[in-house]
């Protein structure tokens, strides 16, 4: 398996400034990092150019995070808002290129914090289907993959399962749009870690590591044991990225419902993840 350190434990866009702490992920033994990428305004593009320059002195691969809006969601009734969907990915993708990104995640099939407060419908689900098969050929063409990745029912309400993600990636049927699995979020909607996994194995290329607080791996309630059995079981290769949040920016604690400390400092909680996923990896 590959490390990952998802770099919005410092920020919502990585600049220059985000440097000493790549150096520090590099020197910690991490293979990869997870870029944000929420800008994609020309600005926003130098600083991915320089950050793939950085990266690649230092020896280090990248995957990209990235989120819908109400403007650009996928399974909108409005043909516009849908077009508008392939049209923000394709640009995310392009921004990406820049510093190298190999794998954009996050839920791309929907807009997040956005509910209909009903079930989903399969109206929605063929609009998101047709939406992510065009984002997919914007993905092959720029020779990126698309890991869509369901959430847990308190942001999202179109894909909050693994069966579900693994039927919406199924019926999407495209080489370039895959899924992820996110520990977190399995935590509060699976009853059964290692099932979930074997639930959507052929469908899954990345794997986020998160804890049930959003603090260190390993040092709260999820089942870790049914998540790596899980991983073991259908012989999972690829990213495990740890993701988790502080409160370092209030907007970022906000949005990811922060509101305490969960661990000493960053540095910290990148070594001791670490050592958990080796822990349990090797």
């Amino acid at each position: 398996m590959k490390t990952g350190m998802n770099l919005l434990l410092w920020t919502d866009h990585v600049t220059e400034a985000l440097d000493p702490v790549l150096d520090q992920l590099k020197g910690l033994g991490f293979d990869a990092v997870e870029v944000p990428m929420f800008r994609t305004d020309a600005d926003a593009m130098r600083d991915y150019e320089r950050l793939g320059k950085r990266l690649k002195s230092l020896g280090l691969r990248a995957t990209g995070v990235t989120v819908m809006g109400p403007e650009a969601n996928p399974i909108s009734p409005e043909k516009s808002i849908r077009d508008a969907a392939v049209a923000h990915l394709d640009r995310v993708m392009e921004c990406g290129q820049a510093f190298g990104c190999e794998i954009l995640c996050g839920p791309t099939h929907s807009a997040i914090g956005v509910f209909s407060n009903q079930p989903p419908t399969e109206t929605e689900f063929k609009h998101g289907v047709e939406t992510l098969q065009r984002a997919g050929e914007k993905a092959q063409a720029r020779k990126m993959m698309i890991a869509t990745e369901y959430l847990n029912r308190f942001e999202i309400y179109f894909l909050t399962t693994a069966a579900q993600c693994a039927r919406f990636v199924d019926a999407v049927n495209h080489p370039n749009v895959r899924m992820m699995y996110d520990s977190f979020h399995a935590n509060i909607e699976e009853k059964d870690q290692a099932r979930a996994i074997a639930s959507c194995k052929n469908q899954f290329i990345h794997v986020h590591v998160s804890e049930n607080d959003r603090g260190t791996p390993g040092t709260g309630g999820v089942n870790w044991h049914s998540f790596w059995s899980g991983l073991k079981d259908v012989n999972y290769d690829g990213f495990v990225t740890i993701e988790a949040f502080g409160r370092a920016l209030p907007a970022l604690a906000a949005a990811t419902k922060v509101w305490r400390d969960l661990f000493d400092d960053p540095m910290s909680l990148c070594k001791d993840g670490l050592a958990f996923i080796h822990k349990n990896t090797r």
